[in-house]
């Protein structure tokens, strides 16, 4: 069901444990060759584009490019009232930890009237990707929006795929959730083609706007396939991208202690999000990973996506890893770097703060990877394949520009002209200087 790789009695370097882990292989390079002519077909042809590539990767021709304002209004309405109670609590609680995340303004009094100021910016407008493929995400409309409302973006649209069954109109929960957030610009496109319309803007007529079908944006985050990814790489630089999102991931570093129903249950849960997702146990402990073993078995069997998740528990990306003790056993999984990160040991929160490297971290047993996909309150856009390493999950911080202010008066530059001058003529560009002469 799931390989072992055992590390017992060596400590691997750095560098041979990122060849040793397991990794899902993402082909982002062969996709890009495939999005390239997709993105250039929506620059060019607008509107007209985007409904052919509807209709050919997702067996729909929407009516409707942007879904119309009755449709989002009615959409709360037609949700099971359970699930309208759980994304209100859901949006509540990012909604207070994301309120927390917004850096302050500073001033810095360099010397008497020299002052250099920092103010955070946020951008003027965002596309937020929502994906529809294997499963529907309306919990990530709430990460993306409410990470972006309390940044003080000002004008957001949302992109999901278009449903077959829905008359091609995006999920009716993931409307819903745009409607109880208040997002009013919400459009049925998905995959590469909805990346290029947020990067280029679209022209071209639909029954809801017949000017301009959709203004470009900033920055565009959300997760989704490897054809997104492989978009948001292609226009990157014309527009900001949060990241290039691959298969999620889950790694528990667990001691003997941990139960392994709870260890096996949430390998399981995210094993159920894709195929290639990658679900990995780092543990001294041999009967904890015998007793997960015989637990998996058992999941496996009745789980609702049972093909998904039995693909990816055998896929070469998910493994339990033995190793000799729980140091060895942080040294993995700081090198392996994990979206998400549970640790299920004694004194899990001490072994947590010694981490320092993951998306999200999960300390304890009564912090599954679960609840932070849905209402812990943090944000579950997180970096994969090792980009833990270097970036962040989405945040506030993710739509804010830090942009310094500098404020001199006369007295403060004429206290460092010369130096400055020096300095200039020191990197041969004299003229730097002659513009600070100038004015004295």
């Amino acid at each position: 069901m799931i390989s072992r790789i055992d590390l017992r009695g060596r400590r691997p370097s750095r560098r041979e444990l990122l060849a040793e882990l397991p990794r899902a292989e993402l082909d982002v390079e062969h996709a890009t060759a495939v999005v390239a002519p997709i993105l250039e077909d929506v620059r060019t042809r607008g509107a007209a584009a985007l409904r052919d590539l509807a209709e050919r990767f997702d067996g729909v021709r929407p009516a409707y490019l942007r879904v119309p304002a009755d449709v989002l209004a009615g959409a709360t309405a037609a949700i099971d009232p359970q699930v309208r109670e759980a994304l209100e609590e859901t949006i509540a609680r990012v909604r207070r930890v994301h309120a927390a995340q917004r850096p302050q303004d500073f001033t810095v009094e360099v010397a008497p009237g020299a002052q250099v100021r920092q103010r955070w910016l946020p951008v003027r407008r965002v596309g937020l990707y929502v994906p529809g493929g294997l499963a529907v995400y309306p919990s990530s409309v709430v990460m993306n929006v409410v990470a972006a409302q309390e940044a003080g973006v000002g004008s957001l649209a949302v992109v999901s795929p278009p449903q077959k069954d829905r008359d091609g109109l995006p999920d009716p929960v993931v409307l819903a959730t745009c409607a109880l957030l208040g997002v009013d610009e919400v459009y049925a496109a998905g995959g590469a083609q909805a990346v290029a319309m947020l990067a280029y803007g679209a022209d071209g007529s639909d029954d809801v706007d017949g000017e301009t079908l959709c203004e470009p944006v900033d920055v565009i985050t959300g997760p989704g396939n490897v054809y997104v990814a492989a978009a948001k790489r292609l226009v990157r630089g014309l527009v900001g991208i949060d990241s290039e999102a691959g298969p999620t991931e889950i790694a528990i570093l667990a001691d003997g202690t941990a139960d392994p129903v709870h260890v096996a249950a949430d390998l399981v849960s995210q094993a159920e999000h894709d195929p290639l997702a990658a679900a990995v146990l780092v543990t001294p402990s041999v009967e904890l990973a015998g007793a997960v073993e015989a637990k998996l078995v058992d999941l496996v069997e009745v789980t609702a996506n049972r093909d998904r998740v039995a693909a990816a528990l055998r896929g070469t990306q998910s493994a339990i890893v033995l190793v000799d003790d729980l140091e060895a056993g942080l040294d993995v999984v700081n090198a392996y770097g994990a979206e998400h990160l549970e640790i299920q040991t004694v004194d899990a929160a001490a072994w947590a703060e010694r981490v320092t490297s993951a998306g999200a971290i999960f300390v304890g047993p009564w912090s599954p990877v679960s609840l932070g996909d849905y209402m812990a309150g943090s944000n579950h856009v997180l970096p994969t394949g090792g980009c833990a390493h270097f970036s962040s999950g989405l945040g506030v911080h993710s739509f804010l520009r830090a942009v310094q202010v500098v404020e001199y008066d006369a007295d403060a530059l004429a206290a460092v002209a010369d130096r400055v001058v020096a300095l200039a003529d020191a990197e041969g560009l004299p003229a730097h200087g002659e513009a600070v002469r100038a004015r004295f």
